[in-house]
């Protein structure tokens, strides 16, 4: 696992390092999601996302670091039972846009490093503020549709999937990006 985390850091370093010139960065996009976790229900979570287009790439990819996280918290009061999870991720993904009128379809892929963390707090049952947390680095597949308010605003609406081993989401994001 640890050659991954390696591997994702360097990535995004590069990726976030890299001198913008003109032109590069296309747009900023501001994503609202209902995520669902292996093993949990349904939850809310945000992400914010820059868009890049290399001039050494074709016209119709663009290159995305973004940040996501989400949290869940539960509290069974009768029980004097208090848990969280939560998961904080830096990744990049590459997409292709199919340029439409009125609409641009998109389909993509890239790699993600998520921070996730679990804690509990259940006196009754021995547990007193324990807690675990670790990190893992997973594939993303993403699909969507863009559609322009106007020149500079559209809003997209994408299924997004994280596969992190024993951890795996799927994401219904809807957003608004903002081109430069």
């Amino acid at each position: 696992m640890r050659p991954y985390v390696l591997l994702s850091a360097v990535l995004l370093a590069a990726v976030c390092a890299a001198p913008a010139r003109a032109g590069d960065l296309v747009g900023i996009d501001a994503t609202t999601s209902t995520v669902m976790q292996e093993g949990q229900s349904s939850l809310s979570g945000l992400a914010l996302r820059l868009r890049f287009h290399p001039a050494a790439l074709i016209r119709n990819v663009e290159i995305m670091p973004t940040i996501e996280y989400w949290r869940n918290s539960n509290s069974l009061s009768a029980f004097g039972i208090e848990s969280s999870r939560k998961d904080a991720t830096l990744g990049v993904d590459a997409r292709y846009v199919f340029y439409r009128d009125g609409w641009e379809p998109y389909l993509g892929a890239g790699y993600a490093v998520h921070f996730l963390s679990s804690s509990v707090n259940a006196p009754a049952l021995g547990l007193v503020d324990a807690s675990d947390s670790f990190t893992k680095g997973g594939l993303a597949a993403l699909a969507g549709v863009s559609v322009p308010l106007t020149t500079k605003v559209h809003n997209f609406f994408e299924v997004k999937y994280h596969h992190v081993t024993e951890n795996r989401q799927l994401k219904l994001n809807w957003g608004i990006s903002y081109n430069l």
